[in-house]
């Protein structure tokens, strides 16, 4: 398990971390989504900071054992949108973009505090859940959010395909890197992850 090879106060910045970068992701398509025409978020209660409307127990199963995870999808419809493919796209990119929000704001203290200090670790823990929510969910495979923007620059028959069967690609990767201890998928996001972090932190690496 994932969180099993983190110190004390490292698992307890994950899990605080993990709400946090949660609600503000899936609040945030909820917000953006209302904000471009569609109440469908909005009505079902998910423009909210409270996690447990946004928890999804496979995304939260796989935060303890892989170390990213994602939250449960927020229910969009399209044609209530001006524009149906662009808001759809700007929706989907709003939940990395809260993310990375939370990310710059946290680097403030991060670089006042005393590093190796647990306020310190603790901070830096939780930018860093926040920067792999954001990456993860940047992939451009459907159902995360890169993919959700990708479908709307396919044709629509194209679209509808790779949107039908973006899961099964998702869950074939993770299931691929995890049976055979490849390293492939964790490799890319973890040099994608440090490079944000680099730019957001300004003058540190996670682990540097």
């Amino acid at each position: 398990m994932f969180l099993l090879s983190l110190s004390t106060i490292e698992i307890v910045a994950w899990i605080v971390g993990f709400f946090i970068a949660l609600s503000v992701h899936e609040a945030a398509h909820a917000a953006a989504a209302n904000y471009l025409g569609d109440p469908t978020a909005k009505l079902a209660g998910r423009v909210s900071l409270n996690p447990l409307r946004h928890l999804d127990p496979f995304g939260t199963l796989m935060l303890l054992f892989a170390g990213f995870g994602w939250g449960k999808p927020v229910p969009v419809n399209p044609s209530n949108f001006a524009n149906p493919r662009a808001g759809e796209a700007l929706t989907s990119l709003a939940g990395p973009l809260a993310n990375f929000t939370i990310a710059l704001i946290l680097a403030v203290p991060h670089n006042l505090l005393a590093p190796g200090s647990s306020a310190f670790i603790f901070v830096q823990n939780i930018m860093f859940v926040n920067i792999v929510i954001m990456v993860f969910n940047l992939l451009p495979i459907p159902p995360l959010d890169g993919g959700g923007v990708v479908v709307n620059f396919l044709p629509p028959k194209w679209a509808e395909i790779y949107r039908r069967n973006g899961p099964i690609l998702l869950f074939g990767l993770i299931a691929f890197d995890w049976v055979f201890h490849t390293g492939i998928l964790w490799g890319i996001l973890g040099r994608l992850i440090n490079i944000v972090f680099a730019v957001v932190n300004l003058n540190t690496i996670f682990g540097g």
